[in-house]
């Protein structure tokens, strides 16, 4: 019994500590103070606003940009611009100093992400950000480990959607018109049977590349 105790601890302690210290765990939920309380929950899913009226290079570039002060004040030169809430941006205006956002989605030097390659294939938003339109502040949703990747890249229509839908917080597959041509009224199905339509209209790479070490690593 002795023997197999210690067996035990050799694998179990090694075990939970790899997982404490694992995306999965340390980096889920991950919502730090900002400089300013910005509400997507009011702005998106209130106001209607698109992810790229901010995020102004998530289709051209590899990197989704934070938005300069001037894109607040596109707004707030006449929407509360008085309000407590804005001071860091009304000095970021004065001063010309850009506010100093704290990023929360923040992949490891080693690993190679390209925004525009997932969103312009039809990689919704919601996928990696969650439902954002919902989120008095925003967290990290997902863990973004190299496993949690590495589903998505083995079975890629899992989350496609047409590309002219990726910003869309409120997308279902069964909305799809082609969808609704088959009759399928199963969320899951019709994700999967939209999802391998268009995995062939995008030319999605197949399991080799998208697995492969350096696609991520370069």
């Amino acid at each position: 019994m002795v023997v197999i105790a210690l067996v035990g601890s050799a694998l179990y302690v090694p075990a939970v500590v790899t997982l404490a210290f694992s995306p999965i765990a340390t980096d889920s939920g991950y919502a730090p103070d900002q400089p300013v309380p910005y509400s997507h929950a009011l702005h998106v899913g209130q106001l209607g606003m698109d992810c790229r009226y901010c995020h102004t290079t998530v289709e051209h570039a590899g990197f989704a940009a934070v938005p300069p002060t001037q894109t607040c004040m596109n707004c707030h030169t006449n929407v509360k611009p008085e309000s407590n809430k804005l001071q860091a941006v009304q000095e970021s205006w004065k001063s010309g100093k850009p506010v100093e956002w704290v990023k929360i989605h923040d992949l490891p030097d080693y690993s190679y992400f390209n925004h525009s390659a997932h969103v312009n294939k039809g990689v919704g938003c919601t996928s990696c950000h969650g439902q954002v339109d919902q989120m008095e502040v925003v967290y990290q949703a997902q863990p973004l480990n190299m496993a949690w990747c590495l589903d998505c890249h083995r079975q890629p229509e899992k989350n496609l959607r047409p590309v002219e839908e990726v910003t869309n917080m409120n997308w279902k597959a069964t909305d799809d018109q082609r969808v609704k041509d088959k009759g399928i009224k199963d969320p899951h199905e019709a994700q999967l049977f939209l999802g391998n339509l268009l995995k062939q209209q995008y030319q999605i790479k197949g399991e080799e590349f998208m697995t492969s070490c350096s696609t991520c690593h370069r």
